[in-house]
């Protein structure tokens, strides 16, 4: 067998971890879903975690070894290891999010430029065996790399979350996600999931 196909993945999901941090609220309503800033506290959690939706079905927080500034995660709450295994509701759930979140990101950061990126397995680079998607703002100047194709991707030159950073960026993020959902939807979607 080789070596890559065995699972080299830790034995405790920090994601799994976020999401017992953060249970989902019994509340329909979109708008709580979004953390308020006196339960969005980092240090619930080692490492910090910077949640900026608890949603029934998914999380969004920010990357603790983010690529640029604003770099989001989107995750499953229930652990998932591969896209192939989240159930239909998750995957609606995560459709719903998606462009919110990615609108979000790109309105607080200023970047109207991002990756939307999904590994699956090792081989993959999928570091964390989670199911989660990174949206990634792609600024007009980024730092050179030496390794441009396993950057993208979720390897090379990262670095370490800035705290005080990240506790203005993710109130900026969870302020900005409330306005997004407040706005009138096609569909008249706005509030409810």
């Amino acid at each position: 067998m080789n070596e890559l196909d065995q699972d080299h993945y830790p034995q405790s999901c920090p994601f799994c971890a976020i999401a017992s941090a953060y249970p989902p609220t019994t509340s329909r309503s979109l708008l709580d879903y979004v953390p308020k800033e006196e339960d969005a506290d980092p240090d619930r959690i080692q490492p910090n975690a910077f949640v900026i939706l608890s949603a029934p079905d998914v999380m969004a927080f920010l990357d603790i070894l983010p690529m640029t500034n604003g770099h989001l995660l989107v995750a499953t709450r229930t652990h998932r290891k591969l896209i192939g295994d989240i159930e239909e509701a998750e995957g609606r759930e995560i459709g719903f999010w998606l462009p919110l979140l990615a609108r979000t990101v790109a309105k607080v950061t200023g970047v109207a430029d991002y990756n939307i990126v999904q590994n699956n397995g090792v081989r993959a680079a999928q570091v964390v065996p989670h199911v989660h998607f990174h949206i990634i703002p792609r600024p007009e100047t980024m730092p050179e790399v030496k390794n441009k194709s396993w950057t993208m991707f979720g390897r090379g030159q990262r670095n370490d979350l800035d705290e005080e950073e990240a506790v203005k960026l993710a109130g900026d993020m969870r302020s900005v996600l409330r306005e997004e959902l407040g706005r009138p939807a096609d569909g008249d979607s706005k509030g409810r999931l």
